[in-house]
């Protein structure tokens, strides 16, 4: 009886990761860039007490089917959907989304290359672009005071106008990275992104070459956390979560059952 307790706890703590993947989804529902995540699950080993296929007689008939018996569920992992979000449109001039694959390379303190699909870049004291955390963007792109207007195109050619100039200024290019399996990228916070040995090499381009996708100035991607869906999701893994502890609830009163008789 004391399986039906255990596999009942499986049951909730495996609905609970559930719930707190769909908060966090919920909770990012406005977070630039920001990627939907799903919680997947696993059945447990299972107790075999006779196994299919084994011999019944000794005539040769064999068990069609056996007795196998779960012992519940487990946390199989928290899988990244990688869709395209919504373009929503700033007008900022330093403000780029991302039409298509690819990621912003960004150079961290401690010169490490991280990885971002959050384009709301800013100018530091030196009138270099950087994110709102103030790490460099990779390659750097410098700004100079005098600049009167900024283009940057869907290839990631940044031009400028400078004071007391009629032609256009190149002041850099723009990359874009993309990986093999961007679902194994690791997230550490401030919607940046690491390299794994799952997400497999980086692959570093100009926008709009083949793989990888065109810039948006004056645009940011948003969340593509589908909210209806999430909330859909949220009352299913809490019906499950209650079903469970109603199992937990039908095996307890079994053993009180049995730990009456007399």
């Amino acid at each position: 009886m004391s399986l039906t307790l255990d596999i009942g706890a499986t049951g909730m703590l495996a609905q609970q990761l559930n719930v707190d993947v769909i908060s966090n989804n919920i909770a990012n529902m406005t977070t630039t860039g920001y990627k939907r995540q799903r919680a997947e699950f696993q059945d447990l080993l299972y107790q075999t007490k006779l196994r299919p296929g084994s011999a019944s007689s000794d005539a040769g008939n064999t068990v069609p089917a056996g007795i196998q018996q779960g012992l519940g569920v487990k946390a199989g992992s928290v899988y990244r959907i990688n869709e395209q979000g919504a373009l929503q449109i700033t007008e900022n001039e330093l403000d780029l989304a991302i039409a298509g694959d690819g990621y912003f390379q960004v150079q961290l303190p401690n010169g490490d290359t991280a990885y971002t699909r959050d384009g709301s870049f800013q100018m530091n004291e030196n009138g270099e672009m950087v994110t709102s955390e103030g790490y460099l963007l990779d390659p750097g792109i410098t700004i100079p005071e005098d600049t009167v207007d900024i283009t940057i195109n869907a290839n990631g050619e940044v031009l400028l106008k400078l004071a007391g100039q009629t032609d256009l200024s190149n002041a850099g290019q723009i990359q874009l990275t993309i990986f093999p399996n961007d679902a194994g990228l690791e997230a550490i916070g401030d919607n940046l992104h690491l390299e794994t040995t799952a997400s497999g090499a980086p692959v570093t381009g100009n926008p709009g070459q083949e793989g990888f996708g065109l810039l948006e100035q004056g645009a940011l991607e948003a969340s593509n956390v589908d909210v209806v869906q999430e909330i859909t999701n949220l009352i299913s893994a809490q019906r499950a979560y209650e079903m469970n502890s109603k199992v937990i609830q039908a095996g307890d009163e079994m053993m009180g059952t049995i730990s009456q008789l007399r």
